[in-house]
């Protein structure tokens, strides 16, 4: 537990330093041009069909009108089809913030990190690229099937507050850790320090899918303010760059010290099966030099 606050505490001093906050423009330049393009083309046209085939062509809105009033809440059904649209492309506008910081933000952090804390850890560079985009990719789209699985357990209660978090922590630890380790460690070093970390990196993954709650609740507040939308849309973006930009720190720091551990350790091991193969050696040329006087 003690190496997960360390880098805690190391990466939030990082993400205040303005190199780290700068590399958040790009990103978010990036995210809100295509996200301000779908919306202005997409968002209307998305609404206009889930209110024509699902609420008028199949009595949607009969439930829609039921429940609240049920509840005394009837001016939500006015927000339920811009709230269920806006939710639909929620996961669409994380892995198009996902994809962009790992583009183009975590590399940057990496070799900051590496550069400045880690100088003397030797760059074996078993990710790449396209390794990096594959993976989030892939892990997105078991995300996607997993999210859409477990939506009937949200109805209950524990399962509505545990469901996300452990599914973001799983998505963040997949692809933060791989983009963490891509430049320092080689393939066997990135399999094997997974495995062994796998639940401290869980851990911090749950922790930073909980700090995207904030930019969810913002963004799906959207369908609450259309007026004000466009700065909803634009904050909820900005902050899960900067929330990612902040989990590829806390990896950085948690995942290189990790492999600077395990290298040297490795390196103890091989010392250590030196000095015993050297003193077997030794021992065999004692036996052999004390047994030939005998033999001669």
């Amino acid at each position: 537990m003690r190496p997960v606050l360390v880098a805690f505490g190391r990466a939030l001093l990082s993400q205040l330093h303005y190199r780290m906050l700068m590399l958040t423009f790009l990103p978010f330049v990036l995210s809100v041009l295509v996200w301000g393009l779908a919306l202005w083309w997409g968002l209307q046209p998305m609404i206009d069909w889930l209110q024509k085939n699902y609420f008028a062509g199949n009595d949607g809105w009969g439930i829609a009108n039921y429940v609240p009033a049920w509840l005394g809440l009837g001016a939500l059904k006015t927000v339920i089809v811009p709230w269920l649209a806006l939710w639909a492309l929620l996961p669409l506008m994380i892995l198009t913030a996902l994809l962009f910081v790992g583009a183009f933000a975590l590399p940057a952090t990496a070799r900051h990190i590496g550069r400045r804390h880690f100088p003397d850890l030797e760059l074996r560079k078993g990710g790449s690229l396209l390794g990096g985009m594959w993976t989030s990719f892939s892990a997105f789209l078991l995300f996607c099937v997993l999210w859409l699985v477990t939506l009937p357990l949200w109805l209950i209660p524990p399962f509505a507050f545990l469901i996300p978090l452990v599914l973001w922590g799983w998505l963040t630890y997949r692809v933060f850790a791989y983009e963490a380790l891509a430049a320092h460690a080689d393939k066997e070093e990135m399999r094997a320090l997974l495995r062994i970390h796998r639940w401290p990196l869980l851990l911090i993954g749950v922790i930073a899918g909980a700090m995207g709650a904030a930019p969810t609740i913002l963004w799906l507040g959207g369908a609450l303010w259309l007026v004000i939308f466009p700065l909803l849309a634009a904050g909820s973006i900005w902050l899960y760059v900067l929330v990612f930009v902040f989990t590829g720190l806390w990896f950085e720091y948690y995942c290189l010290a990790a492999l600077a551990k395990y290298r040297a350790a490795g390196q103890a091991a091989i010392i250590i099966a030196e000095r015993h193969d050297s003193r077997v050696i030794h021992q065999l040329s004692d036996v052999t030099d004390t047994s030939s006087p005998d033999q001669v």
